[in-house]
């Protein structure tokens, strides 16, 4: 089964069929005016296992995502929290902090994590060649696309022009010569009521006070680039005029990306994305969960509390078009199928590396599972990336390797080093999940052998009535992950 994906632009179902032999593949990213939350990591693993699909299925792939580090929230920000006295201080700070949550939620590195600060040249060179094409105009020093001169624009989001509600600031529309008309430069710097509305800190500015962001000198004058003619320069300087897969929020249909395709098309006269996959929305109390609502958990929080694996495992409950809803109870049951796999997987490697394995044993039940399973893991990820039903087959998985296991003398060690590597391959190569923390069978071991040792030192402190130290002892392996129980016969621990 070749792989098919929903294309917005279209609204059917398609067989993916790139451009070329390397995919390249586009990701919006952040305008990073405060931390990322949990809606945003949702794209951003979805996006991810799509891009490790795509490798597994053989293909390279070219990712590229970028940040917005020009914008009036990140202006509003400056002097904040001692966030930094420029707009380029602000956005570095929390680019950092960016790249530290997508570290730590086994995102696969995009090739490039291109910024608008610094492809104001490329920008500044579309933008002419939009107006040499009679497709934008110059209006008090500012640039505006004109929706009317591109005869499919509304395409992706289906709407008519005459139909649309007017784009940008108020204060912009008597430049315009149409309401949906939008800004590719805008003149000036950011104005104080613009800082006042996305401002976050307590402190009142005077609008003498109020920082007006870095601007660049351009043919129309000194001004700042607009949101949505970013990625399309951004996107044509790291791929190609064409690119193969453009991933975004479904909130970005419209404007962001309906106004990329009008200025891209526009520019260079060719398709700018062939397929359009969009993330539905994440949702908390109905709502969607936003920095601007306040009602948004935090990715560096949320790692702290529930770890990548559980995050993941969540993300990957639902199909990446769906909306999904955040919740206690949703975590509670990610959790609840992530320790699953994680027992599976330890118990056939403990099993596969002991002395009950045996090579002459076969359980034609359990290989029979593995084949099972890489099939219909297989045809739910060629089938629109359905997450959702590839998960369900390697829960399978887990199922019957622990039937194997349970109540049996010997292993039959060819079905169960087969199981190791389909997690391997498909829970951890393509979901990226991290299994024994991604340790080796033989780094398993020893940790073992050391959480043992600690624990041999620890009866000997509680033998000896040194009941406090005995506690310490507890303590320090909970705080690196082990879980001690004890027992009538003794302690049990858990990685």
């Amino acid at each position: 089964m070749t792989l098919s994906v929903t294309n917005t632009l279209t609204g059917e179902r398609e067989e993916f069929e790139p451009g070329g032999d390397e995919v390249l593949l586009y990701v919006c990213g952040l305008t990073v005016s405060d931390d990322a939350h949990l809606g945003h990591a949702r794209v951003w693993v979805h996006a991810d296992v799509m891009h490790r699909w795509l490798e597994h299925e053989g293909y390279d792939v070219r990712h590229v995502e970028n940040f917005t580090d020009v914008n009036e929230k990140i202006v509003a920000r400056i002097g904040e929290d001692d966030l930094g006295e420029t707009e380029a201080a602000v956005a570095a700070h929390f680019v950092a902090a960016v790249l530290s949550d997508m570290r730590g939620l086994n995102l696969r590195r995009a090739e490039v994590y291109p910024r608008v600060s610094e492809h104001i040249p490329e920008i500044v060179d579309l933008i002419e060649t939009l107006m040499e094409k009679g497709y934008a105009y110059e209006g008090g020093g500012s640039v505006y696309f004109d929706v009317t001169a591109f005869p499919d624009y509304g395409k992706l989001s289906n709407q008519r022009i005459d139909e649309m509600e007017a784009q940008g600031d108020p204060d912009e529309r008597g430049e315009k010569r149409h309401p949906a008309d939008f800004a590719l430069w805008k003149a000036g710097g950011v104005s104080p009521a613009d800082v006042a509305e996305h401002r976050t800190g307590d402190e009142p500015l005077d609008d003498a006070d109020a920082p007006s962001g870095e601007t660049w000198e351009s043919p129309w004058g000194e001004g700042r680039p607009g949101w949505h003619i970013e990625c399309s320069a951004m996107s044509m300087t790291h791929l190609d005029e064409t690119i193969d897969v453009h991933v975004g929020g479904h909130d970005l249909v419209f404007p962001h990306h309906e106004n990329e395709i009008a200025q891209s098309e526009a520019a260079t006269g060719r398709r700018f994305a062939r397929y359009w996959l969009h993330t539905g929305l994440l949702e908390t109390a109905g709502e969607k969960m936003s920095s601007s609502l306040g009602n948004y958990f935090t990715v560096s929080a949320a790692l702290e509390e529930f770890g990548p694996n559980v995050l993941r495992t969540f993300y990957l409950s639902t199909a990446y078009g769906s909306k999904q809803t955040f919740s206690e109870d949703a975590l509670a049951e990610a959790r609840e199928r992530w320790e699953r796999l994680e027992r599976a997987y330890e118990t056939a490697v403990e099993a596969c590396d002991g002395v009950d394995a045996r090579t002459k044993v076969e359980d034609a039940t359990l290989r029979g599972a593995v084949e099972e399973t890489r099939g219909e893991f297989a045809r739910a990820m060629n089938d629109d990336f359905n997450v959702r039903e590839a998960m369900a087959a390697l829960l399978e998985l887990a199922t019957a390797a622990n039937r194997h296991l349970d109540g049996r003398d010997e292993f039959d060690y060819r079905g169960l080093r087969r199981t190791i590597e389909t997690f391997d391959e498909l829970g951890g190569g393509v979901f990226g999940l991290t299994f024994a923390d991604g340790a080796s069978a033989g780094d398993v071991r020893l940790a073992g052998e050391l959480v043992e040792l600690v624990l041999d030192v620890r009866e000997r402190e509680r033998a000896a009535g040194n009941y406090e130290r005995a506690d310490e002892l507890r303590d320090a392996l909970a705080a690196l992950g082990v879980e001690v129980e004890d027992g009538d016969d003794g302690p049990t621990y858990r990685l």
